[in-house]
């Protein structure tokens, strides 16, 4: 069976093609207006991509937010996403976000690597709590790093992957498993379906995304047991826009009691 259409996004949004332009431009607006307190390309290991950026808030940091972008493993770094750090920075936390070195040039596994490298890089950074949020593959390394040991585990006091894959084995019947090479080893080894966490985790959904995205995002609430929450009138693409807004039901969410 042929899966490729049950995890095309794009095509089921109204003006899909607006978003990555007008993200991009916001971002690079927001990191303009943040000035010094954006620190840029900071490295966590030799590749070019192997980098994060830093957004700190006007005062002490209450803690640290770390945002893992999406795009199929496949596209995007972390300069389309700046934008998204406003509304925990407006609540007096830092934004750290990392890109990752993209599949074909190396697998799902070796991303979980470089993503797992990025959260300890940027926690030694910043004092305090840590919350580990990503969309789309970014949900689905959020909650790889849930099941993890890393060095800053004892600090990450929640997990909020948002539109994540959790199960791979259903993308292993799509046309972007000719560049992902998922086999059947990497799906059980990568899936955080098939590992426990005793982690603080929500899963975080929109209501209007495709069928098979809420179930992926079902399919990890229920074998972790942990919250899901549906978010009305969202599609896959406007899900993360409250991270916008302090105030918001999804920036609640991440940050809400820390």
């Amino acid at each position: 069976m042929d899966l490729t259409d049950a995890y095309e996004n794009g095509a089921y949004i109204p003006n899909a093609a607006s978003y990555l332009p007008r993200w991009t431009a916001e971002a690079e607006a927001f990191r303009v207006q943040l000035g010094e307190r954006a620190r840029l390309d900071l490295p966590y290991g030799g590749d070019a991509r192997q980098r994060f950026d830093l957004f700190l808030p006007a005062g002490e940091a209450a803690g640290l937010l770390i945002f893992i972008h999406g795009g199929y493993w496949l596209k995007f770094d972390k300069s389309q996403w700046s934008h998204l750090a406003a509304g925990a920075i407006l609540r007096g936390w830092a934004v750290a976000m990392p890109s990752y070195r993209l599949a074909p040039h190396v697998r799902i596994g070796e991303i979980t690597t470089d993503v797992a490298a990025a959260v300890a890089a940027a926690g030694a950074q910043v004092d305090g709590p840590i919350v580990v949020a990503g969309h789309s593959a970014g949900g689905h390394l959020t909650a790889r790093m849930a099941s993890l040991k890393l060095p800053v585990s004892n600090r990450i006091k929640r997990h909020v992957p948002i539109s994540p894959l959790s199960d791979l084995r259903p993308l292993m019947q799509t046309a972007m498993n000719t560049k992902l090479r998922i086999d059947a080893a990497e799906a059980e080894a990568e899936s955080p379906v098939f590992a426990t966490t005793a982690a603080d985790v929500t899963v975080w959904v929109g209501a209007e995304e495709r069928p098979a995205l809420l179930d992926q995002a079902r399919w990890l609430s229920e074998a972790w047991e942990c919250r899901l929450r549906i978010a009305p009138g969202r599609h896959h693409f406007d899900v993360i826009e409250e991270m916008t807004l302090a105030e918001s039901p999804l920036v609640e969410a991440l940050l809400g009691g820390l």
